[in-house]
C-alpha cells in the first residue's frame, strides 16, 4: 500500500474522535438520534480544524446501515465506499475551482435525480465563498427547497463573503481552532501508534507552529519525522524548522535586565549570522515578553503555551521584572514587528530595537528617585533649609523634578565653587497684600476656602498624576487663608515661589477641576532660611551632590 501522510491516515472517522469540535458533533448526533436532520449546514472556521471530516462523518452517519447513537459503524459497504471516495452519492465540490454560474447549474440539474444507492445524496462544497454572486443566486432555490434526499454542506474559511441569502438557509456551526493542549494530546497518541519517540518540548514546538490548525501540525510532524526518524528531539526539531531557539529569548530578557547594550548589538549580530528571519525573531520576542507579562500577573503558568519546565522558567523570570516595564517592552517589539516588515535594512531596525529595549528606564528605578525626591521634600519642609537662595528662579522641568536622571547632564546649581551654600542673612522680604484695588475677578469666600483646606491631599494627589513637576512644589505649601478674595498658599521660601508661580493658571484650574472652587491665588512665605554646610554628611546635601550634580556657591 502507498504511503498515506499522517493527516490522512489519522483522519476521525466518527464523531467523537473529531479533536475540540464537540459543540459541533454531540448536535449532529443528537440531530440524527432524533431525525431532526436539516437539508442544509454551513461548517465555518480555520483551516485544518475539521470542517470536511466532519461533513464526511455526517454523510456516513446518517446513511449507515448500522448507525448506533448516531455514529457510523465505518464497517458497512456504505461507510467503506464514502471513506474511500467511491460513492456515486457522496459528491465533494472545490468551490474554488468550480464558482461559476455554469457548474452550480450542473448541480442543479444533477440534484434532481435521486440516489443511485444510499437514501441521501450529500453534497460538500468546500470553500463555498469562492463562488460567485451569479452561483450563489443559482444556487439559492435549490438550497431553499431541495429534495427530500438532497443534503448540503458548505464549508468556507470566510463567511462574512457568503451572501446573506445562503446564510439565512443553513444552520451554521462555526468550528474554533484547536487548544495547543488538544493538538499535543492528539499528536502523542498518534506517535505512540506510530512508535515515534517524541520529547516533550518537540511536541509544544510542533503544537505551536500548527497555529490552532490539526492539520497543519500533522503536515509539520510528518515533516520532522522524515529529518528526524524515530526518535524527535527538541534541538533537532528547532535545525528542522528554522525555528528560533527559545533559548535566544531568555538571553534577550537577561540584557535587557543588565541594560547591557553590547550583549545587545552581539546579539543582533548571532541572529543575522544563523540565518533567522528578523520578523521571526522579534515576533517569538513579542510573544516571550507576552508569558512574562501572564506569569507575573497571574503568578500562574497555566495560560503560556511552553513546556513545563519552560513555565517554570518563565515564572522565575517574571520576578524580575516589573509588570509596567513589561508592558512597555510588549509595546516597543509590538510596534518593531509592524515597522520592521516595511524597512530596507531589516537588521539595522533589528539592532535599534533591542538596544531600545535593553536602554529602556526602569519603572523600579523611577519608583525609586520618586521617593527620595518625597525624603528630598521631607527633609526641606522639617530642617528648613534654603538651597541657592541668591540664584534666580526659574520654572522646572515638569517631568525633571521625578526623574534625576533625566537631567544628569545638565548642572542643577551654578558651576560657582565655594565653602557652602549661603542663605540670606536677613530674612526674605514677603511679596507685598493685594490691596483692595486687586481684588480677583473671581473673589473667594471663607466657606470655600474651608472646603480647600479640607480637600487639599485629595488636590495634591490628583496634581500628583497629571503634572509631578507642579506637585514637587506644591508639597511644601498649604493653604493659610483667603486675602481680598485671593487664596493665599504658604511657602518656605523664594525659591518654591519662584519655581511655581510660572504654573499659576494651571494650579487654577486643576482647583476648578478636582474641587470645584474657581479661585485666584497668590503665595507668602511662612519662614525664613538657614544655611547649609556643605562639608557635613547630612543625607540631604549628599543626595544634592550626587543625584543633581550640585556643587557648593561661592561665599
Amino acid at each position: 500500500m502507498s504511503y498515506l501522510v499522517t493527516a490522512r491516515k489519522w483522519r476521525p472517522m466518527r464523531f467523537d474522535e473529531v479533536t475540540a469540535q464537540e459543540h459541533v458533533t454531540v448536535t449532529m448526533k443528537n440531530a440524527i438520534i432524533r431525525n431532526r436532520i436539516a437539508h442544509a449546514y454551513l461548517f465555518s472556521g480555520p483551516s485544518g480544524v475539521g470542517k470536511t471530516t466532519t461533513a464526511r462523518i455526517f454523510a456516513k452517519a446518517i446513511n449507515c446501515q448500522n448507525v448506533k447513537d448516531g455514529e457510523p459503524c465505518n464497517d458497512c459497504d456504505v461507510c467503506k465506499e464514502i471513506t474511500e471516495g467511491r460513492s456515486l452519492d457522496v459528491i465533494e465540490i472545490d468551490g474554488a475551482s468550480n464558482r461559476g454560474i455554469d457548474e452550480i447549474r450542473d448541480l442543479r440539474e444533477s440534484v434532481r435525480y435521486s440516489p443511485a444507492r444510499l437514501k441521501y445524496k450529500v453534497y460538500i462544497i468546500d470553500e463555498v465563498h469562492m463562488l460567485t454572486k451569479e452561483a450563489f443566486n443559482a444556487l439559492l432555490k435549490t438550497l431553499e427547497e431541495p429534495p427530500a434526499y438532497a443534503m448540503f454542506v458548505l464549508a468556507t474559511t470566510e463567511p462574512h463573503k457568503v451572501i446573506p441569502t445562503i446564510l439565512t438557509r443553513c444552520q451554521r456551526f462555526d468550528f474554533k481552532r484547536i487548544e495547543i493542549e488538544k493538538i499535543i494530546e492528539r499528536l502523542r497518541f498518534i506517535a505512540k501508534e506510530e512508535k515515534i519517540s517524541v520529547d516533550e518540548e518537540s511536541f509544544v514546538t510542533i503544537a505551536k507552529k500548527g497555529d490552532g490548525s490539526m492539520r497543519d501540525a500533522l503536515s509539520i510532524f510528518d515533516q520532522v519525522a522524515a529529518f528526524c526518524g524515530n526518535d524527535i528531539r527538541h534541538e533537532v526539531v528547532v535545525n528542522a524548522l528554522s525555528l528560533v531557539d527559545s533559548e535566544l529569548f531568555f538571553k534577550t530578557t537577561e540584557l535587557i535586565q543588565n541594560n547591557d547594550s553590547k550583549g545587545a548589538v552581539e546579539l543582533a549580530a548571532e541572529i543575522v549570522s544563523r540565518g533567522y528571519d528578523t520578523v521571526d525573531f522579534l515576533e517569538g520576542l513579542s510573544e516571550h515578553i507576552r508569558n512574562l507579562l501572564i506569569a507575573s500577573t497571574t503568578e500562574k503558568a497555566d495560560l503560556i503555551e511552553a513546556s513545563e519546565d519552560y513555565r517554570k522558567k518563565y515564572l522565575e523570570t517574571a520576578k524580575k521584572f516589573d509588570r509596567l516595564d513589561l508592558l512597555r517592552l510588549l509595546k516597543t517589539t509590538s510596534e518593531a514587528v509592524q515597522q520592521i516588515k516595511y524597512v530596507s535594512q531589516p537588521r539595522i531596525k533589528l539592532e535599534m530595537t533591542l538596544l531600545q529595549l535593553v536602554n529602556m528606564e526602569r519603572g523600579v528605578r523611577l519608583r525609586e528617585l520618586l521617593q527620595q525626591v518625597d525624603e528630598l521634600k521631607k527633609n526641606l519642609t522639617e530642617r528648613k533649609v534654603g538651597i541657592g537662595a541668591t540664584q534666580s528662579p526659574r520654572p522646572a522641568q515638569e517631568e525633571g523634578m521625578a526623574s534625576p536622571s533625566v537631567r544628569e547632564n545638565r548642572p542643577a546649581f551654578s558651576e560657582r565653587k565655594g565653602p557652602h551654600v549661603a542663605a540670606p542673612s536677613r530674612p526674605v522680604p514677603r511679596p507685598p497684600n493685594k490691596s483692595a484695588e486687586e481684588k480677583p475677578s473671581h473673589a473667594m469666600s471663607e466657606s470655600a476656602f474651608q472646603e480647600i483646606n479640607v480637600r487639599w491631599d485629595e488636590f495634591l494627589l490628583s496634581v500628583r498624576k497629571e503634572r509631578i513637576g507642579v506637585w514637587s512644589q506644591l508639597i511644601n505649601m498649604k493653604p493659610l487663608g483667603v486675602q481680598n478674595g485671593w487664596l493665599m498658599l504658604g511657602a518656605p521660601n523664594e525659591v518654591v515661589i519662584g519655581m511655581t508661580k510660572p504654573y499659576k493658571t494651571y494650579i487654577q484650574d486643576a482647583i476648578l477641576k478636582t474641587l470645584g472652587a474657581r479661585v485666584a491665588i497668590d503665595f507668602r512665605i511662612v519662614n525664613t532660611e538657614q544655611p547649609v554646610d556643605t562639608n557635613s554628611n547630612d543625607p540631604l546635601v549628599k543626595y544634592l551632590k550626587d543625584e543633581f550634580g550640585a556643587e557648593p556657591l561661592e561665599s
